[in-house]
């Protein structure tokens, strides 16, 4: 479960920035991908504001568990031989963690998740980056494997993916218009300088980030899709920041065991309070940093 929870990071990192629309989008849109992302930029405060922020602070709770996730079935005793009886009980409330996220420039990002009384802490300087997990009795810190590596490298700097996207050596295309929650959206494509693909769904009416593709995550053996939805816009010191994101992992047909797929349920992620510009210790995105906080905690 917490193994989990350390892993939405990297899909929603970059997932707390984004923004765009038209009043009554037809089956041809008629604005191009430079006018949309340049409406959205501007819904979510401006080119100018987003160029202003250096750092973020995040602080909130992340969902790990509870009522959401799927329903197990177990044996009961019939006098003749088992049979599947009622599902096993769920907590009613899923299970939510304090979490506290700092982003710096360029790519830089810490995450600390408390439970039990315990903080796990992961952070990436910008091209390496380290862990402690003592919820798995890992007690060292330990470098990331060269997947988490790379996934790290490829998400956005804090101001997201479409921000001086131009200047990032991002291409975009405008791909058509789709529902999202019963939403129209325009469906945008971005090729980084890297050759990554990235869809972003923009809503039509707001010109924020309704939806964007997440890193493919693993289970089983097979990479699955992910999304991961923004809800809850708010303004804060001039930008628009979505306090609400839900991750959602697409099932597959069949894992590489060939075993039909399992069904994962959302993970939100609920944030409180957003600190722009904070003063932020550049030790704290270092090895060091983590070793001499867990000597603290």
């Amino acid at each position: 479960m917490l193994r989990k929870a350390l892993a939405v990071v990297f899909c929603c990192t970059s997932a707390v920035w984004l923004a765009a629309a038209t009043d009554n989008p037809a089956s041809k849109p008629q604005l191009t991908a430079a006018e949309i992302v340049r409406k959205n930029v501007q819904a979510r405060g401006g080119l100018q504001a987003w160029r202003s922020v250096q750092a973020l602070t995040l602080s909130g709770k992340m969902g790990v568990g509870g009522n959401q996730r799927a329903t197990l079935q177990v044996p009961l005793a019939t006098g003749r031989k088992p049979s599947i009886g009622m599902p096993v009980p769920r907590p009613e409330k899923e299970t939510e963690l304090p979490f506290v996220m700092d982003l710096a420039r360029p790519r830089k990002q810490r995450f600390e998740l408390k439970f039990n009384g315990q903080t796990a802490i992961q952070v990436y300087d910008g091209a390496n980056g380290w862990k402690l997990r003592p919820f798995l009795n890992r007690r060292d810190v330990e470098p990331f494997t060269a997947e988490e590596t790379k996934i790290a490298s490829t998400q956005a700097d804090l101001d997201g993916p479409l921000v001086d996207y131009e200047a990032k050596g991002t291409k975009i295309e405008l791909v058509g218009t789709e529902k999202v929650e019963n939403r129209d959206t325009y469906k945008v494509k971005l090729t980084t300088s890297a050759g990554e693909l990235l869809h972003v769904w923009i809503d039509t009416q707001t010109f924020l980030e309704a939806k964007i593709e997440g890193q493919p995550r693993r289970l089983d053996g097979t990479y699955h899709p992910v999304e991961i939805y923004y809800r809850d816009y708010r303004p804060v010191n001039g930008i628009q920041i979505p306090f609400v994101l839900e991750t959602r992992v697409l099932p597959v047909a069949k894992t590489a065991t060939g075993l039909r797929d399992t069904p994962v349920p959302p993970e939100k992620i609920v944030i409180d309070q957003v600190m722009v510009n904070p003063k932020l210790d550049a030790a704290e995105f270092t090895k060091s940093g983590i070793e001499a906080a867990a000597k603290v905690k």
